[in-house]
Order: C-alpha cells, then sequence, then structure tokens
C-alpha cells in the first residue's frame, strides 16, 4: 500500500499544539494499589495498564523523535517537540506510581519486566517503520480509551483515591490533545497501511494481555480471583470498552482518516484547560459542571 500524505497547507485546521504540563502528586505513604475501593477489579486493570507505560512510551517517544528528524514542516517538528515533552512526564509519573504498586506486590514485578522486555524485543527487530506505525497505533488506541473513559469516568472514579485517578485522567487528557502528532509523523515518512493495521494489532493485543496478566496478579492477592462480582464486572467492562474502541480504532486505518475528524471528549478537553502552571495542580475531576464553566469563563 502506498504512503499517505500529510499536507502543511490544511494543518491549521485541526491541529492543537500540545502543552508540557508537569503535574504535581503527592502519594502519601499509606497509598493503596486497591485505591478503587468500591470496584477494586477497576484498580487492579489500571494498575497493570500502568506498569506498562514506562516502557511503552520510551518506545513511542523513540519513534516519534527518530521519525521527525525527516520531517521538513517547521510546524509538525513543534509538535513533535512539545509530544514528547508530554509523554516523557507521563512515563515519569507512571513510574513513581508503579513503584508503589510492585512494592505491595512484588509480583508485579514480573509482569513489569516482561512487558519491558516485549519492547525490548520489537525495539531490537521490529524496524523503525514498524517502530513509527506502532506509535501512530498506540496514539489512536489511547485516543479510543480516553473516549470511552470520559463517558464512564462517574461509574469508574467515584470514590477513587485522588492521586491515580487524577494520573489516569490527566494522562488520558494529553493523549486527546495530541492525538494527530504520531499520526502525521507516520503519513509524513512512511504511511503504509497495512503495516499500521499490524502495529497496531500488536498494540491492542499487547495491551490486553498483559492487563488480564497484572490483574490476575492482583486479584489473587486480594482473594478475589474466584469472586463471581469481580469477573463480572470485568468482562462488563470489557465488553464495553471493546464495542467503543474497537470501531474507533478500525476508522483509523481507513485511506481517509485522520484523527482530527474524531470528535474529543468535551469534559477531558475542559478539565485540562484549568491546570494551574503555578502550583502544577488540577482540579478535583469530580468537581460539578458548573464550576468548570465558572473557572474557563474567568480564564479564557
Amino acid at each position: 500500500m502506498g504512503r499517505s500524505t500529510y499536507s502543511p497547507a490544511t494543518r491549521g485546521r485541526w491541529d492543537t499544539m500540545p502543552t508540557h504540563r508537569r503535574i504535581r502528586l503527592e502519594w502519601p505513604a499509606d497509598t493503596r494499589a486497591a485505591w478503587q475501593p468500591l470496584k477494586p477489579e477497576f484498580s487492579a486493570a489500571v494498575n497493570a495498564l500502568s506498569l506498562g507505560m514506562p516502557s511503552g512510551e520510551p518506545y513511542v517517544m523513540h519513534a516519534v523523535r527518530d521519525a521527525g528528524r525527516e520531517v521538513a514542516d517547521p510546524e509538525l517538528r513543534d509538535r513533535v517537540r512539545e509530544f514528547l515533552a508530554q509523554e516523557a512526564e507521563h512515563s515519569r509519573q507512571h513510574r513513581r506510581f508503579n513503584e508503589i504498586l510492585t512494592a505491595q506486590h512484588p509480583a508485579l514485578r514480573r509482569v513489569e519486566g516482561w512487558l519491558a522486555a516485549s519492547y525490548r524485543f520489537l525495539e531490537r527487530r521490529a524496524g523503525a517503520k514498524f517502530a513509527i506505525a506502532y506509535a501512530a497505533g498506540f496514539e489512536a488506541t489511547a485516543f479510543a480509551a480516553a473516549r470511552w473513559m470520559d463517558t464512564h469516568r462517574h461509574e469508574l472514579f467515584r470514590g477513587a483515591d485522588p492521586e491515580p485517578s487524577t494520573l489516569i485522567l490527566w494522562h488520558l487528557a494529553e493523549e486527546v490533545e495530541h492525538k494527530t502528532v504520531a499520526h502525521d509523523v507516520w503519513a509524513a515518512t512512511d504511511g503504509n497501511r497495512f503495516r499500521y493495521l499490524v502495529a497496531m494489532a500488536t498494540c491492542f493485543t499487547m495491551l490486553v494481555w498483559f492487563i488480564f496478566l497484572g490483574t490476575v496478579v492482583q486479584l489473587t492477592a486480594w482473594r478475589r480471583i474466584l469472586n463471581p462480582v469481580a469477573w463480572f464486572r470485568l468482562f462488563k467492562w470489557g465488553i464495553g470498552f471493546a464495542f467503543a474502541v474497537l470501531p474507533t480504532m478500525a476508522t483509523t486505518v481507513m485511506p481517509s482518516h485522520h484523527p482530527s475528524n474524531q470528535a474529543d471528549p468535551t469534559w477531558m478537553t475542559s478539565w485540562l484547560a484549568l491546570y494551574d502552571q503555578q502550583t502544577e495542580t488540577i482540579p478535583v475531576w469530580d468537581a460539578p459542571l458548573e464550576v468548570y464553566e465558572a473557572k474557563l469563563s474567568l480564564t479564557g
């Protein structure tokens, strides 16, 4: 299949310049791995996802940075620079959180090690063109996940501890903000749709498999591995996630697709706009919507 094209002439229509935000998260000494006590299975699944970020984010960063050197358009190069800063911050914050998780559940270190080994294998064997296709697919998957999480945030995060909730929602909100960057670098430097399809399928398979492994480790430690309610919830969320995410991912394979054609989750966009650079904080995620609107009107 042929190369897609990135058109600098149309970039201003849709591109958002990502913003590097340092987030000040205070992790109390008694931070618990089961940080969503009303739905500990959700904690387990998100924790398992977090384990892969310090390995997966650098792989994506290296791919975008290396391919970005071939990009001539100056605005796209600027967006790449901010994208890399955001992803580095994500990796740093998840690494801190993962230290808490693995201290409480040492068996998770093995899952973390398998994840790191998987990305080392891809880096050694898959090649640069696969890497940038994987990066584009990784970001498309993250954007689809953000849309699903935005819709279900009250169901999933109500009653949860604030620091892990902020970490996850802030990360996903920034995935929305930089949703076009990896795609545009891939389109400008490769654009092979078949390679992109294979890379995105690899990404999704790794995501599902390692979330499953990490979740099993934690549910076993919490003595919920045979709890039917736990597995019913995981199955329900998994089916809902798949029905929401897979069609969104499938559209990204179409030749006419550009990430700008997909609607951003409105709450995440508004919430991210309230980041305070002076204090490096963001408001509590479940504040009433009218509070957001009032603050946005004052700052805008």
